[in-house]
């Protein structure tokens, strides 16, 4: 949740229900982003957006002040169990917003609840007891809930889309289509959906399940941050290692995400990483919900310097004070490059990402400053830059190691195979 452009209008520009602004006030918003800007004049004025908009662009203010405007100035209609639905295809996504969402609430009195697969299965139940004002929640559970009857979608008054995009690209779209269904008709509520890009299949669900939606698009130059500073590095194969673990050092790159193509290269990166005196852990799609929220606990603490992730990871992903993104692999999709570096300066800070053009990934450089509508500023290597690697570790030796060790309790068998040997 952003808000630092000058440039662009103040909050108190718009009429917001006074809670809101006094929650603006407290947090220290002031100004709007350009997404904010341009969208909030809109939606409060009752239109449908399809938005186009980057993680930490703003968008998220954009939608929740919206969604706590109308409803804090409209009454709920009788036996509602469900008013406004906020749909995010990642646990993290929604678990960022559902926290920025009870900023907002502090003054307003609306009852939030998160819902998301994994963990929890019965608090989350519970949770929407009585109906809730704002569901914020992933497309399994949500759809697994409404078929026990625990709450339904005819009552919807406002539904936002956010990362439409990636919906697709989780398989997600079937489950959506399925949701919205069921929800009064188009242009009986507001919609709001936000995009990466707003390309022929987002905009096809766009017209489709909602009522003459306004595209708000921001500036070409405004598709990556503008405080994010990036470079270039061609290399060869056998050198990404050396040049990683060099960087790591002379950048003094205490909290970086290095992103890979590939679970495979994860693990060879983890393991040289780990063996050259730099704490990580892997993030991928297989790693357990639980799991992967202590380890963004302990990245957050500083505890982990990296995080080696795949691109299943790139998207809603909100972790303070991102020092480095290194793209050890060029994304072979030219979005996930803007989605991995947007990890980065965040929130008005700065921050760096490094990518390495190799031998096997250099092919999707074309499409990715074609994307972005620039070049990639390029740096030399030099000798100083590419470190001897210490071995790599073995992961499941060094899991081990890491294990408390455990007492062992109970007798051994006698060697007759008996419980007690010859005892009478």
């Amino acid at each position: 949740m952003t808000s630092k452009t000058t440039n662009t209008p103040e909050f108190r520009e718009f009429a917001l229900d006074k809670r809101l602004h006094t929650a603006l006030d407290e947090i220290g918003f002031k100004n709007c982003t350009p997404i904010q800007g341009e969208c909030l004049p809109l939606i409060l004025d009752g239109h449908d957006i399809a938005g186009q908009a980057q993680t930490g662009t703003g968008k998220t203010a954009a939608f929740l002040l919206s969604t706590f405007h109308f409803l804090l100035t409209k009454p709920a209609a009788k036996n509602s169990n469900l008013r406004a639905l906020i749909i995010a295809p990642t646990r993290e996504l929604a678990i960022q917003i559902f926290n920025d969402a009870e900023k907002f609430n502090k003054h307003c009195g609306l009852k939030l609840a998160l819902v998301y697969g994994g963990v929890d299965y019965e608090k989350q139940r519970k949770s929407l007891e009585g109906g809730v004002d704002i569901l914020i929640g992933t497309p399994g559970r949500l759809i697994d809930y409404s078929k026990q009857k625990v709450f339904s979608f005819k009552d919807v008054e406002i539904v936002v889309l956010d990362e439409a995009d990636r919906m697709f690209d989780l398989g997600f779209i079937s489950d959506i289509r399925f949701m919205l269904r069921r929800m009064p008709k188009p242009d009986k509520r507001l919609n709001m959906l936000f995009s990466a890009t707003l390309s022929h299949r987002v905009m096809e669900l766009a017209y489709e399940h909602m009522n003459s939606p306004t595209q708000v698009k921001i500036k070409s130059e405004q598709v990556t941050a503008d405080k994010v500073k990036q470079v270039l590095y061609h290399v060869a194969n056998d050198e990404k290692i050396p040049l990683l673990l060099g960087l790591l050092k002379h950048m003094d790159a205490n909290r970086s995400i290095v992103f890979v193509n590939t679970k495979r290269a994860a693990e060879k990166v983890w393991s040289y990483l780990e063996g050259n005196g730099i704490h990580s852990a892997i993030l991928s799609g297989d790693v357990p919900q639980k799991k992967r929220q202590r380890l963004f606990s302990e990245f957050s603490k500083g505890e982990l310097a990296a995080l080696v992730a795949t691109d299943l990871a790139a998207r809603g992903l909100h972790i303070p004070d991102v020092s480095h993104v290194f793209n050890y692999d060029l994304p072979q999709n030219a979005e996930d490059y803007v989605h991995r570096i947007g990890r980065t300066a965040r929130a008005g800070a700065t921050g760096d990402a490094i990518s390495f053009g190799c031998e096997d990934f250099i092919y999707s450089l074309m499409d990715i400053e074609a994307f972005i509508g620039y070049s990639i500023p390029m740096a030399q290597i030099t000798e100083d830059l590419l470190a001897t690697p210490e071995p790599p570790v073995k992961r499941k030796h060094h899991e081990q190691r890491q294990q408390p060790h455990k007492k062992k309790t109970g007798r051994r068998p006698h060697r007759s195979g008996k419980p007690g040997g010859n005892r009478t």
